[in-house]
């Protein structure tokens, strides 16, 4: 583990001349590689680049996803599978996520999923967003990277492979088992947690790592971006000459480059590894942006699969760009990466690093982590603050040891009327022990053909082994089926007397899957669903959007709007750049098993339903706030509020609505907010969530805030929205988490499917409660799974059936929210300030289960479509054949 170094003369020395043996020594080809991405859109043009390349040269082993930067595991694991599967490519081992943690003795437990900076991580996947809150999180940040702007599930073929709890390899497995195996090159375009983690976990290993060549960092970089114009005399420049690139937090921290920003401390791990490093900074990238002619010539250029679905991919980035500089300001970071490297690697003496593409200088740097003064104890830095021994016995005085920037606006870094003063994750130049030398790509070179549009060399490269047919993709998610059809299914009501509208607001955990399969199978004379409002301030992330479009099409519910709420829970959006923002209530929420990268994946199980073609998509539209049209603009991602405004102006005279909440009530604290007068709108609104405690014993499922012992997770995660809401006019009924567990047994619920006729939707419902009762017997990470089976109960109790034997209590309630993490989202029984409340107090559980098992066996309104298998046989044949075609 390299945590300081001590006699740094003979590193430096030893340092330089491994980096001389590597380069110099003949090596046996082809080079091995391994990739660890965080699946950004220029991460996979440098993924698809690696894979065109002559494989008697460069066999690409093994694909790392990097967690905690501009994806999301679950959604990314599943595009690295379904590149791979396009590009025929399925040997390609793929490592995401892992259990393990890190002690507060600084022991690295087995398989750390790399979910959080090293600095922030625990003995659990749960925490905070210290750095990663520099991403955005909606459109233009993680949601259009996850979806990769909504192309992805329109575009990639969707192969066998899948994420799937405890069998899916973590990415320290797939790193032990590739670099064991022997001598292997490690490519890092993304934060390097995972790297990082292996270094500080293997040290016996680092003699097969022969380099690592890196995409970060800004050395004597000057941003070329958030610059004013000549002669402009109102504009007032952003970023422009700084050394960084996050736009988001230059105020504060105008000198570091996002991959190194996402874990500065994994950074100085790799760099000071003693394993010879070359770096592909700001400094070089910012000297190949993506020029318009380039563009046009890739547009003009797509004779392969890859090559469409990198254009298709960097013109959505262009037409949603955020202002008109896109050809200043999106560069070719990790394509240029990879570019740079397999040049070097072509020659092996060649201790110079020289290439086709750019210009190559020694340098001696590091990276810094916390800012100085050192030695000081401030209560931002985890890895000294109350610890008698420094995490990782770190020096108590050396460069690990000052403030470590907390956040966006963090006031230790903010100066008045200046450029921020905070420079973590800064890849500096020094001199003295700190300094080490690596081999720093400076500048991008031009095209040899000075007569050629394309102004650098790299540019010709991309171009050609893009559309090389050699190792081309096979095919894309239509022209693999011969019989390819899109189809939408919409319902024929007739005549049919609709039951009362009901609008159904869902923050995508499993139990709400299931909850949704319900609604879809009371009859429509009794419920008529008329929408689906999204609140992805919980258990999923926003892309997972999707798997509701997916579903309803199963159940042939193509006419169902389902609108995306916001992304930030209540006063949690910055604001001065709202597109960012904080994660303290978010962060309750496990980013690995049974957590976000189950939820995001339905546990495995999303990629099951039949393919919907209605998507997220990021088209859009001026009239929406975007800064131009895109070409499909009419297909634009509808939000919750304009899908509540359609349904309220379409509805019938005197019609009021019924809401059913079974998240964060952070949607239905907007339209509180929009609305002067709901209470003519909604009838009645009943929430699936919060937890009265009768007595000190009687706690809450908050299980990963030790702190706030007495909150229930749905009014935890915005509890300013619940407190908004239980401050407003409506009717209220709440089924509080005491109810919902006295209907959380497993083994009842599944036996009452078990013994009744399978219909699609009550097979696939048994399955998902199936696999959760699983995960809970088999590992301690899924002891909550409880909380989603309660989550049905709300469904039900809409439903009116009379059988459930249902009692009411009317309490008067107050919801604590005061931005105090101890107490926020607990439920108060206030006589004198709280709202009278209907609060659930009994069901008959025999009835419940025999209700619920019942409707989904009935085959009234049940699936059109049985799931993706069938779907697949259908495209293979011709309409009016029996059989699919070979």
């Amino acid at each position: 583990m390299l945590l300081k170094k001590k006699h740094f003369s003979w590193v430096r020395i030893a340092i330089v001349v491994v980096g001389l043996v590597s380069l110099q020594a003949v090596e046996g080809w082809p080079r091995r590689i391994l990739l660890d991405t965080d699946v950004d859109t220029d991460d996979f043009f440098g993924l698809l680049y690696l894979l065109k390349l002559n494989r008697s040269e460069f066999e690409l082993e093994a694909v790392t996803v990097n967690a905690n930067a501009w994806t999301n595991a679950g959604h990314a694991v599943h595009q690295v599978y379904d590149m791979l599967y396009m590009m025929g490519r399925d040997d390609v081992a793929v490592g995401v996520g892992g259990e393990g943690g890190i002690k507060e003795d600084g022991t690295i437990l087995p398989n750390v999923g790399g979910y959080l900076p090293i600095i922030e991580q625990g003995i659990t996947t749960a925490g905070g967003c210290r750095y990663r809150q520099a991403i955005p999180v909606g459109s233009g940040g993680r949601l259009d990277i996850d979806s990769n702007f909504g192309i992805r599930k329109a575009f990639l073929p969707q192969g066998s492979r899948r994420y799937s709890p405890f069998r899916q390899p973590t990415a320290q497995q797939v790193m032990i088992d590739k670099i064991s195996a022997g001598p292997i090159t490690v490519f890092l375009i993304g934060a390097h947690t995972n790297f990082a983690i292996f270094l500080m976990s293997n040290p016996q290993l680092k003699k097969n790592v022969e380099h690592i060549y890196v995409m970060g960092g800004g050395v004597r970089s000057k941003n070329p971006t958030g610059c004013c114009p000549e002669n402009a005399t109102s504009c007032v420049p952003r970023q422009c000459g700084d050394p960084g690139n996050v736009f988001t937090d230059y105020t504060s921290n105008p000198y570091a480059e996002f991959n190194f920003l996402g874990d500065p401390f994994a950074a100085y791990q790799v760099i000071h590894s003693g394993i010879p490093v070359t770096l592909v900074p700001l400094d070089a990238t910012n000297t190949i942006p993506i020029s318009q002619n380039f563009f046009e010539a890739l547009e003009k250029s797509r004779s392969t699969y890859e090559a469409q679905y990198i254009f298709q991919s960097l013109k959505m980035a262009r037409d949603t760009w955020f202002d008109n500089q896109f050809y200043t300001s999106y560069f070719m970071w990790d394509s240029f990466t990879a570019g740079v490297a397999a040049s070097i690697m072509r020659n092996s003496n060649n201790p110079r690093g020289e290439n086709e593409f750019a210009e190559m200088e020694y340098m001696n740097i590091t990276v810094i982590t916390s800012n100085e003064p050192y030695g000081i104890s401030d209560g931002s830095n985890p890895f000294f603050d109350g610890l008698k021994v420094p995490k990782f016995n770190l020096d108590k005085h050396g460069v690990h040891s000052g403030h470590v920037q907390k956040g966006l606006r963090d006031p230790f870094c903010i100066v008045k009327e200046g450029k921020g003063k905070c420079k973590d994750g800064y890849t500096t130049e020094v001199t003295g022990p700190e300094a080490v030398p690596v081999l720093v790509a400076t500048k991008a070179k031009l095209n040899q053909d000075p007569e050629s549009p394309l102004n650098r060399e790299f540019f010709k490269s991309f171009l050609e082994i893009l559309n090389n047919p050699q190792q081309k993709g096979r095919f894309n998610f239509t022209t693999q089926f011969p019989f390819y059809k899109e189809e939408t299914y919409k319902p024929e009501f007739g005549t049919r007397k609709l039951g009362k509208p009901v609008v159904f607001d869902m923050d995508m955990s499993a139990g709400d899957f299931v909850a949704l399969f319900f609604l879809l199978k009371v009859p429509v004379e009794v419920i008529n669903l008329k929408a689906i409002m999204v609140s992805p301030t919980g258990w999923a992330d926003a892309a997972t959007i999707d798997v509701i479009y997916d579903l309803l099409h199963m159940m042939g519910r193509d006419d169902i709007p389902v609108g995306l709420g916001d992304v930030f829970a209540m006063n949690q959006s910055d604001p001065v750049f709202s597109a960012v923002g904080d994660c303290k209530y978010l962060k309750a929420i496990p980013h690995g098993n049974g957590g976000l990268l189950d939820s995001d994946t339905l546990y495995g199980l999303a990629r099951d339903f039949p393919r919907s073609p209605r998507r997220y998509t990021a088209e859009n539209s001026v009239n929406y706030g975007a800064p131009r049209d895109t070409d499909h603009h009419e297909l634009r991602q509808q939000l919750a509020l304009e899908i509540w405004e359609s349904v309220v102006k379409k509805l019938d005279p005197g019609s009021k609505i019924t809401i059913l909440t079974n998240g964060p009530l952070t949607t239905l604290a907007k339209i509180i907010l929009l609305e002067q007068n709901t209470t003519s709108v909604i009838q009645d609104v009943y929430i699936v969530g919060g937890h009265i405690s009768s007595n000190d014993k009687d706690k809450g499922n908050v299980f990963t805030i030790p702190s706030n012992e007495y909150a229930e997770f749905n009014m935890f995660l915005d509890p300013f929205a619940a407190n908004t809401v239980f401050g407003s006019s409506l009717n209220i009924t709440l089924i509080p988490l005491s109810i919902q567990q006295k209907v959380s047994s497993f083994s009842k619920i599944l036996e009452g499917l078990r013994r009744r006729k399978k219909t699609p939707e009550a097979h696939f419902a048994r399955r998902v409660l199936s696999r959760l009762y699983r995960l809970q017997q088999l590992h301690h990470r899924y002891h909550h799974m409880q909380t989603f089976l309660g989550e049905i109960l709300g469904a039900v109790l809409i439903a009116g059936d009379s059988h459930l034997n249902q009692t009411f209590q009317v309490k008067p309630i107050k919801v604590h929210a005061e931005g105090v993490e101890s107490k926020d989202g607990q439920l108060l029984i206030d006589e004198k300030q709280g709202k009278l409340v209907r609060v659930l107090d009994s069901v008959n559980p025999k009835a419940y289960y025999d209700i619920f098992a019942e409707r989904l066996s009935d085959s009234e309104q049940s699936a059109v479509l049985v799931n993706f298998e069938e779907q697949v046989k259908l495209w293979r044949k011709p309409p009016n054949q029996t059989q699919p075609t070979p």
